[in-house]
C-alpha cells in the first residue's frame, strides 16, 4: 500500500513559488513522487514526514546522522553551550577542547581548523597546499566529489567557467598508470591530489583501493613536493575513528572532516601534519558563523561518544548483516543485488540491463517506510539495530515481490 503524500506535495507546490525548483541542492535529486518531501520529526533511526509516515532512515540526513536523530547526550552538549552563548565575538574556550580532541583521535593530526561545510575544508586544503608548493594544479579522480567549489564541478555544469577548473587534471580511480602519467607530465605544476579513501561516486557501484594503490600514492606525492589530501567527509568517523586512510595502510598529510563528526550539527574541520602548519597560519579563510560555539560542544561530545560506544564496530556488525540479507532475499526472488562499499555506508544497485528495475525497487521501499535514493551510497547510524534491520529486510522484501509481479 502506498503511503499518503497529500501533505508533502502540497508543501513542494507552495515551496516552488518562492525556492527555484522547490527544494534545492544534493537533495533536490532525491525526491520522488513516491516518497517524502518535508519532515515533521525525527528520533534514532527514523523520521516523520509532514503526512506522519514514518521511515527508517538508510540515508542519516545524507551522513550526519551517526548516533541518532535527537541523541541526548549530543543535544545536551549543544544546548549546555547554547545556554552559554553560541556566537560571540570571540572564541570560545570549546574551539580548543575540540581541537584537542581530533588531535588526539585522528592520527596525522597535529592541528585543527574549522568550517561549516566538507566544501569549506576541501577549499581550506586546495589553498594551503598551494601556499605550500608554489604551484597552481589538483589532481583528482574522475566523478570523484569534493562540494560544490568550483575546481571540483564539470567544465558543462551550471555556472561554470573554464577558468574555474583550468587547473584540474582528473584521472581513473585505481589506475595507478594514469597517476603516474599525471605525475610524469604535471610534477613540477601539480600542488595537491585530493581523493575519498575509498570511490563512492553517485549512480556507480562503490569500489576500494586495489592492494598497494595508497602506498604507490603517497610514495610519489612525497618525492614530487605534492601534498596528499583525503576527503574523509562523507566517511570520517565511518570506518575507522582514528581516520579512514587508517583502514588501507598510509599517511596523508591533510584530512578533511564534516557530516558523521557532530551528530547533524553544522560543523567541518581540517586537520593536518606540523609540516602544513606554516601554510595553515598564512592562507586566509573564513566565515561569518565559522567559530559558532554550540556545533563545536556537539562535535566534541560525538567524537567522544563514538569512542566510549565503539561506534566502528556496531555499524560494522549491522551492515554486514543487512548487506548478507539483502543479497540473499533478492536472490530469492530472481535479482541479483550488489552491494558495495563499507558496510556502515552501503551502495545498492540491481544488475540489470534495464535500469528502472532498480528505480521501481527503491520507489516501492520508499511506498512502504523505507527511506533510500537510487543512485547515492546509504549510510547507517550505531542506532540502526537489529529491530531497523529486521523491517528493513522484511519491506525490501515485500518491494521484490512487487516488482517481481
Amino acid at each position: 500500500m502506498k503511503l499518503f503524500q497529500k501533505q508533502s506535495n502540497k508543501f513542494l507546490e507552495k515551496s516552488k513559488k518562492i525556492i527555484p525548483g522547490g527544494i534545492f541542492g544534493h537533495y533536490k535529486y532525491a525526491v520522488r513522487e513516491e516518497g517524502p518531501k518535508f519532515f515533521s520529526k525525527a528520533k534514532d533511526a527514523y523520521f516523520w514526514d509532514v503526512d506522519g509516515n514514518k521511515y527508517i532512515d538508510l540515508i542519516c540526513g545524507w551522513g550526519p546522522m551517526i548516533l541518532g536523530y535527537n541523541n541526548t547526550v549530543i543535544d545536551k552538549a549543544a544546548r549546555d553551550q547554547y545556554d552559554s552563548g553560541n556566537t560571540v565575538s570571540v572564541a570560545s574556550p570549546v574551539m580548543l577542547d575540540l581541537a584537542e580532541t581530533l588531535v588526539s583521535t585522528i592520527d596525522i593530526a597535529d592541528w585543527a581548523l574549522f568550517g561549516k561545510n566538507g566544501a569549506d575544508g576541501t577549499q581550506l586544503a586546495v589553498m594551503l597546499s598551494r601556499e605550500e608548493t608554489n604551484k597552481s594544479k589538483i589532481l583528482k579522480i574522475n566523478n570523484g566529489y569534493h562540494g560544490s567549489n568550483g575546481w571540483m564541478q564539470n567544465k558543462n555544469n551550471p555556472g561554470i567557467t573554464d577558468s574555474d577548473t583550468d587547473d584540474v587534471i582528473s584521472i581513473a580511480w585505481n589506475n595507478l598508470d594514469e597517476f603516474d602519467q599525471a605525475i610524469s607530465d604535471h610534477a613540477h605544476e601539480i600542488a595537491c591530489f585530493i581523493s575519498s579513501p575509498y570511490d563512492h561516486p553517485t549512480s556507480k557501484d562503490n569500489s576500494l583501493p586495489d592492494i598497494g594503490y595508497w602506498q604507490h600514492i603517497q610514495k610519489k606525492c612525497n618525492e614530487h613536493n605534492i601534498v596528499l589530501i583525503v576527503d574523509d567527509v562523507r566517511t570520517g568517523f565511518r570506518i575507522n575513528l582514528n581516520g579512514s586512510h587508517k583502514a588501507f595502510n598510509f599517511s596523508p598529510d591533510l584530512v578533511c572532516l564534516g557530516k558523521a563528526m557532530a551528530n547533524g550539527y553544522p560543523i567541518s574541520a581540517l586537520v593536518g601534519k606540523n609540516s602544513l602548519k606554516e601554510a595553515a597560519k598564512k592562507v586566509y579563510f573564513s566565515g561569518t558563523q565559522f567559530f559558532n560555539a554550540a556545533p563545536m560542544a556537539a562535535a566534541n561530545a560525538t567524537i567522544k561518544e563514538l569512542i566510549k560506544i565503539d561506534a566502528i564496530k556496531i555499524m560494522n556488525s549491522n551492515g554486514e548483516r543487512l548487506r548478507k540479507d539483502l543479497i540473499s532475499i533478492a536472490k530469492d526472488y530472481g535479482f541479483k543485488m550488489n552491494v558495495t562499499g563499507v558496510p556502515s555506508m552501503p551502495y545498492f544497485r540491481i544488475e540489470s540491463t534495464d535500469p528502472k528495475i532498480h528505480t521501481n525497487w527503491v520507489d516501492a521501499c520508499l511506498s512502504k517506510g523505507i527511506y533510500l535514493t537510487s543512485y547515492h551510497n546509504h549510510f547507517l547510524s550505531t542506532v540502526h539495530g537489529e529491530e531497523e534491520i529486521n523491517v528493513f529486510t522484511n519491506k525490501a522484501k515485500e518491494a521484490f515481490e512487487e516488482i517481481s509481479s
